[in-house]
């Protein structure tokens, strides 16, 4: 039975390469039509206009690609097939309806504009789903050192931490490449996860989304504006795949963890994939709300603004920022056998806060706060502002 459930990881995978790879080009070709793009703007890196619709294929290329091998193994695979994916329908019915949701939303805010309240409003509703579909927090994995925790209290955390992790997803979606490439990493260790602890439905779950990444990462990083081949995912991209990663990593919590993991601790599991957008948005938030400006607003002021400040290339701060999600994933799920998670989430942060010291510093030499220079006075870390022409030497770099 394992070589079965290893074919569909594998198939799901392939059909979401395939399908998406079928219809980003479709979409890209309606949008350049339809005149549907992301104007460029001065908080935004890109300088031509580029459709933002890429996440149109996420979620229906992910529930036909689990749908179908659904249906395949119910009729070739039979009774134990079934026997074994029934536990699992119910919190898979309520995560579709939570997804379908988002993506409604999303769309909606890709095409014509939504504002932060009723997206807000989405992603609690999302979490409830999530929540009557079984999936929450159970324990806190010695967080805090709380262990077990009462339903009332999990279902709150679990609202906050879906509503969190989708903003953190969706605010880290500033250069090309990141945020699929962050949620590529994060779903492949949740698939990984899931395989190893013989929860099957769900890394099939994971690696159908990783599959639908994979060409969109392509025409997103490589793809060429002059020829109608660049495409961003968008909030209807960034809500789903947050959500989904959301449901994934909370669902995490509820499994023991598998022998061949030995000692590891599942909250650090579960949360060291997204320690990059997540410490991001934290941080973002909290200066937004130092200088008492809305902190649902966009500004410049995330990682990915600041290594192109320091004069790295979209590519680079990308790979870089990928390179750093990876070790903290490795590194925090290798030391989680022997590092209690209390201080292993002091450590991350305190080497977290020293990167972003040290970023601001090199950014302050780079640029140096002189009225002198006819910029006048600035934060320490702020990019300056530029013009069009100045931000395409500086992508050029």
């Amino acid at each position: 039975m394992t070589h079965l459930w290893i074919a569909n990881c594998l198939a799901a995978f392939g059909l979401g390469v395939l399908c998406a790879g079928i219809i980003i080009p479709q979409i890209l070709l309606i949008s350049f039509r339809k005149s549907l793009f992301d104007e460029p703007d001065a908080r935004k890196i890109h300088t031509s206009k580029v459709p933002r619709l890429g996440g149109l294929a996420f979620m229906p290329v992910v529930c036909f690609a689990f749908v179908l091998l659904f249906g395949l193994n119910m009729k070739f695979a039979g009774a134990a097939f079934i026997a074994s994916a029934t536990p699992y329908l119910q919190p898979l019915a309520f995560a579709a309806c939570a997804l379908m949701i988002l993506y409604i939303v999303g769309m909606a805010d890709d095409l014509v504009g939504v504002r932060y309240n009723a997206k807000f409003a989405a992603q609690v509703m999302s979490a409830v789903l999530a929540i009557c579909g079984g999936v929450w927090f159970e324990t806190f994995g010695g967080f805090f050192g709380v262990g077990a925790v009462p339903p009332l209290v999990g279902w709150a955390m679990t609202i906050v931490a879906t509503v969190f992790i989708i903003n953190a997803i969706n605010l880290i979606d500033g250069i090309d490449g990141l945020a699929s490439g962050l949620c590529s990493i994060c779903l492949l260790c949740y698939g990984l996860v899931y395989a190893l602890a013989g929860e099957w439905i769900f890394s099939i779950l994971a690696f159908a989304t990783v599959g639908v990444l994979v060409p969109f990462f392509y025409y997103n990083v490589f793809g060429d504006p002059r020829r109608h081949k660049k495409i961003f995912m968008g909030d209807t991209g960034a809500l789903t795949v947050g959500m989904m990663i959301a449901f994934l990593g909370i669902h995490l919590l509820q499994i023991e963890a598998p022998a061949q993991l030995g000692r590891m601790n599942m909250l650090v599991v579960a949360f060291s994939p997204l320690i990059v957008p997540c410490f991001d948005v934290v941080r973002v938030y909290g200066e937004r709300i130092s200088v008492r400006s809305n902190p649902f607003l966009p500004d410049k002021r995330h990682i990915h603004h600041k290594l192109l400040a320091l004069g790295l290339t979209q590519r680079a701060a990308m790979i870089s920022l990928l390179a750093a999600s990876f070790v903290f994933s490795a590194a925090n799920t290798v030391a989680s056998n022997w590092i209690d998670i209390n201080a292993l989430l002091v450590i991350d942060a305190a080497i977290w806060a020293v990167a972003i010291v040290l970023v601001n510093k090199r950014i302050a030499k780079r640029r140096p706060l002189t009225p002198a220079a006819g910029e006048g006075c600035r934060r320490m870390g702020e990019p300056r502002s530029t013009t069009p022409a100045e931000t395409r030497i500086d992508m050029l770099r």
